[in-house]
């Protein structure tokens, strides 16, 4: 029997964020911010409201404290293989924030100047209903292109555990999540249609590199 090996796995990092008073500290400023400016700005969203990308600036402490949560995870995501050359980085964030009610959505799209990007929900607006229906999920797209367009549409690899691959896997969020995945895959999010409001935050990280004398501390 031919042995199978599985090359270019795309890396997808799930954690979740442990301070309830941070959590609502978010909320808080997002609500408020929305307040100041109601119009936002219209970028990948279907409706649905989506900040200026500065919140790193209006968010407060709050803020600040889920961009180091970002900057752990991605550190804990990534090897510098020049490190022991001299050549170290940091992270340059940029935070906006996201409330959908019944009915919006977010088209595929991709984060074009970053490494990563993470994904806060503050809160799912799913009122604690675990119903399908409700949809809202954060769907990713396959990023080897060329193969779905090749072949028999009858015909799927087999995944790790020997099942079909899923080429659209989808994410069900939850209030607390904090998910973070390579800024250039394709990602959507489904119609939500929650009873409550949908708030997340979005975290794009840039890696800058240090000047030298911070590179050897």
């Amino acid at each position: 029997m031919a042995q199978t090996r599985f090359l270019f796995a795309t890396p997808f990092l799930i954690d979740r964020l442990q301070s309830p008073e941070g959590i609502a500290a978010l909320r808080e400023s997002i609500i408020a911010r929305r307040a100041h400016d109601p119009d936002g700005v219209q970028i990948s969203n279907i409706g649905g409201w989506h900040s200026d990308t500065r919140m790193i600036e209006w968010g407060g402490e709050a803020a600040r404290a889920l961009a180091f949560k970002a900057f752990t995870m991605a550190e804990e995501g990534a090897v510098n293989i020049a490190r022991d050359q001299g050549r170290d980085y940091g992270w340059v964030p940029e935070m906006w924030a996201n409330v959908s009610e019944k009915r919006h959505a977010n088209q595929y799209h991709t984060h074009p100047g970053s490494l990563w990007l993470a994904v806060a929900y503050i809160d799912d607006g799913y009122d604690g209903s675990d119903d399908p229906a409700l949809g809202g999920e954060l769907q990713l797209l396959d990023p080897r292109m060329p193969m779905v367009r090749m072949g028999s549409l009858d015909l799927r690899f087999k995944d790790t555990d020997g099942r079909v691959q899923n080429n659209e896997p989808m994410i069900r969020p939850q209030t607390g999540l904090i998910v973070m995945f390579p800024s250039w895959l394709q990602h959507s999010v489904r119609g939500f249609y929650g009873p409550g409001t949908r708030i997340s935050v979005a975290i794009n990280l840039v890696p800058a590199l240090k000047p030298p004398t911070a590179a050897k501390r």
